[in-house]
């Protein structure tokens, strides 16, 4: 998606010509601030009508096709005496709300939750994932991240989202005066597919997300593509150090990087200054994890992302307590990149359930072991 490059090359060119070793603590650069957490809730509904809201909430199963409730299988009526009986309801649920399945924060997101799937099930907590995209979407991300397909529903035209008043970027519109043939050309342009298309809407939708990228209406968005860039001391390592990253053909690749030592570029070859330091998230380490997203979507686009109509949906994490529904856990999306209140360890909000694993669930190198 020749669109997509400028954004991910925003997010990933540090990957591969990263010169010097420096790093910064990240309570300077990530910290979601209570403005900035105030200013998108405002546009959310009451978290307190949150489980209500997916509980109605019609979604789809990947794995037959057949719509159900957002929540169903995991929250029991008072009728449900086999399950119970049988111990197959769950005291709590993770619901993570992700917006589309090709996007950065839903694959980064997922690699964290997929560590730690088997941990939930002994907690008692039944992980709900719920993402735009089709099935074949889900069937993809499911096996690129190493999910479990049942526990991934589908919301193909986001209204999921739109009834949790999710955030969405800075919300502009198309200015009227664009003629519909340019929009017909954008559409082209991005890849998008179908007859009845609606060009406004993809580029209403493509418009947002990447001022998002830049930074606008998305507060938390631009600090975290740094940190990516610079590395963080206070978090743990990203990616093993035997990790092949390529871009290219597979026989020969015009970019390969291996952990965060050896690079190729093209005809050039070089170490990076880092390449014997461990315990901590590497300088360009996180942003070489997201070039791998890049390379995984931008040739699997259109499985990923069959419309472009919610590019710009952006997601959230709500843990409940089945029984009283009391909500435990919430966060919702500032931006692109904001998937968490802790970037640097975002499950860490599970450590009174599973433990110390929440804060590193990679089991990678760590400054805090």
């Amino acid at each position: 998606m020749r669109i997509l490059l400028p954004c991910v090359q925003l997010l990933t060119n540090a990957s591969l010509l990263g010169s010097s070793a420096f790093s910064v603590a990240p309570s300077n650069i990530y910290k979601v601030s209570s403005l900035s957490a105030s200013s998108v809730a405002s546009k959310t509904k009451l978290s307190s009508t949150a489980f209500d809201i997916l509980q109605e909430s019609q979604v789809i199963d990947p794995s037959n096709g057949s719509k159900m409730g957002a929540l169903d299988g995991i929250v029991l009526s008072q009728n449900d005496f086999i399950q119970k009986m049988f111990g197959t309801s769950f005291e709590k649920t993770l619901v993570v709300v992700m917006p589309q399945l090709g996007d950065f924060d839903s694959a980064e997101y997922a690699e964290f939750l997929s560590a730690v799937q088997e941990d939930l099930k002994q907690a008692n907590i039944c992980l709900r994932v719920i993402g735009i995209g089709g099935e074949q979407s889900a069937k993809k991300f499911a096996s690129f991240n190493d999910i479990d397909l049942a526990c991934m529903r589908l919301d193909p035209e986001g209204s999921v989202h739109r009834a949790l008043g999710l955030h969405a970027g800075p919300n502009w519109d198309v200015p009227s005066f664009v003629p519909k043939g340019i929009l017909e050309w954008f559409a082209d342009y991005c890849g998008a597919k179908g007859k009845d298309r609606d060009v406004k809407s993809i580029a209403r939708a493509w418009l947002n997300y990447m001022m998002m990228c830049a930074g606008v209406g998305a507060p938390d968005t631009l600090p975290e593509i740094f940190r990516g860039y610079v590395g963080d001391k206070n978090a743990p390592e990203r990616i093993r150090s035997d990790e092949v990253v390529t871009i290219g053909d597979k026989e020969d690749p015009i970019v390969v990087i291996k952990g965060v030592s050896d690079v190729k570029l093209g005809p050039f070859e070089y170490q990076q200054l880092w390449k014997d330091e461990s315990g901590y998230q590497r300088p360009v380490e996180l942003a070489t994890v997201r070039l791998r997203v890049m390379v995984e979507v931008l040739t699997n686009f259109d499985e990923y992302v069959p419309d472009q109509r919610f590019l710009d949906q952006r997601g959230a994490t709500f843990l409940f307590d089945n029984e009283s529904k009391e909500i435990l856990y919430e966060h919702i999306d500032t931006g692109v990149l904001s998937y968490s209140k802790t970037m640097a360890r975002p499950l860490s909000f599970l450590e009174p359930y599973i433990g110390q694993k929440a804060r590193n669930p990679l089991g990678l190198g760590d400054p805090m072991a």
